[in-house]
């Protein structure tokens, strides 16, 4: 039976921008949905859209036109303080650019999305704790942001977007600053967490061998929606392929 229970679902996306040489349609007509527990891959080329379309995902970008529905709440008819709360709330996210604080510890990095919602307690504390230590960072625990490599600062960066319980996780590039081995973890990891916690995640990645750990494979192109991968096969034929490139 066809599962209509998503966590997230867009309805005819359009984003444009006006430049010196017209408009620019980043994204053209996007509808898409990821239900509780599944992991899905955005893949394209530099340019397609799927980084735009992974801000109007965590409400950080308003659409030009199209609906946006997180647990049915349509983001996109939402002010921008609603839009804030929200994004506290409901959506866990980690860019490439991690924006942990250099001041606080691994530790006190994942717990701040607790403290901002109100929900820091021992048990969220050693919830934190426990996360960062299936992440491989156990004795890491109480080193600053400076003391952390590049790849450690990301796992914290993706702790943090999981502790909260979002209904929503996005990811873009979560293994840039990873080395094979270590970046096949993390990914396992965090698709074990995703599934193992019902939430919906969106990865938004160049290397198309992380794409062995999800559910299912979006491609986009010049900012349309092109492919869909839904199958075990079809997938591990894009990975070995390298069509997403």
């Amino acid at each position: 039976m066809k599962n209509t229970s998503y966590s997230i679902e867009t309805r005819s996306i359009i984003k444009t921008y006006q430049s010196d040489f017209g408009v620019i349609q980043a994204v053209d007509d996007v509808s898409l949905q990821v239900s509780p527990g599944e992991f899905v891959a955005l893949v394209g080329p530099s340019g397609s859209g799927k980084t735009t379309m992974l801000s109007i995902l965590a409400a950080l970008l308003k659409p030009t036109s199209g609906s946006i529905l997180l647990d049915g709440q349509d983001i996109s008819a939402m002010s921008e303080t609603e839009r804030v709360a929200l994004r506290r709330e409901k959506i866990g996210f980690t860019f490439q650019a991690n924006n942990l604080l250099p001041y606080l510890t691994a530790v006190e990095n994942v717990e701040l999305m607790l403290r901002l919602n109100n929900k820091l307690d021992k048990a969220g504390s050693l919830r934190a704790q426990e996360l960062l230590a299936r992440l491989g960072l156990g004795q890491r625990l109480n080193n600053l942001t400076g003391q952390l490599s590049g790849g450690q600062q990301q796992r914290v960066a993706i702790a943090r977007a999981l502790i909260h319980n979002p209904s929503l996780v996005l990811a873009d590039e979560p293994t840039a600053s990873l080395d094979t081995e270590r970046a096949y973890q993390v990914v396992e990891t965090f698709a074990g967490l995703i599934h193992e916690q019902n939430r919906a995640g969106i990865m938004v990645t160049h290397d198309l061998r992380m794409c062995e750990f999800v559910d299912r494979v979006l491609q986009m192109r010049d900012g349309k929606l092109v492919a869909t991968y839904n199958d075990r096969k079809s997938i591990m034929k894009l990975v070995n392929s390298r069509a997403g490139d």
